[in-house]
């Protein structure tokens, strides 16, 4: 059976790109990853509210290293406001409080993955008010949570091969 092919250039041909939303992110190199995995992703990354560091930060440039040019990059005082801009648009809140694993969900390219900080996450209400969009990564019972940039890619990856690789 031969392989399929998953290429970048079969990547670049979505009709939209996957935006992920990082509202207050407090660690650098977590956001530095997120950044270069959407450059290797061709996705849009949205920063929203107080940032735990600078965007001129060593760490955060390290961990995207030189891919930050091939990413864009836009920030937001708030969710609300990006909300507004993007109204026409579905938002996907990941919460370890939502009830509705991410792998029952069928995602659209343009869809908006929306990821909280890595102290906080999403505000409650948040998750509680949009329990239809509100999605959470299966993990072993009594663990807290898993890394910001780990979850991400788990949660665009899988946005991506629904959408994408087999198209």
């Amino acid at each position: 059976m031969k392989a399929k092919d998953f290429s970048l250039q079969k990547m670049t041909n979505m009709k939209e790109p996957f935006r992920i939303v990082l509202v207050e992110p407090q660690i650098p190199q977590n956001t530095g990853n997120i950044a270069r995995l959407c450059a290797c992703t061709d996705c849009e990354l949205y920063l929203v509210g107080q940032l735990g560091f600078h965007l001129t930060d060593k760490y955060v440039k390290r961990a995207g290293l030189d891919y930050w040019e091939d990413v864009k990059i836009e920030q937001y005082k708030s969710l609300e406001e990006l909300k507004q801009k993007f109204s026409d648009k579905k938002f996907y809140y990941i919460s370890t409080k939502a009830k509705k694993f991410y792998a029952e969900e069928k995602f659209k390219s343009g869809d908006f993955l929306v990821f909280g900080s890595e102290t906080k996450g999403l505000p409650k209400g948040l998750i509680e008010n949009n329990p239809d969009k509100s999605l959470k990564i299966q993990m072993k019972e009594g663990q807290r949570s898993l890394n910001l940039s780990n979850s991400v890619a788990i949660i665009l990856y899988e946005a991506i091969r629904q959408t994408d690789f087999l198209s």
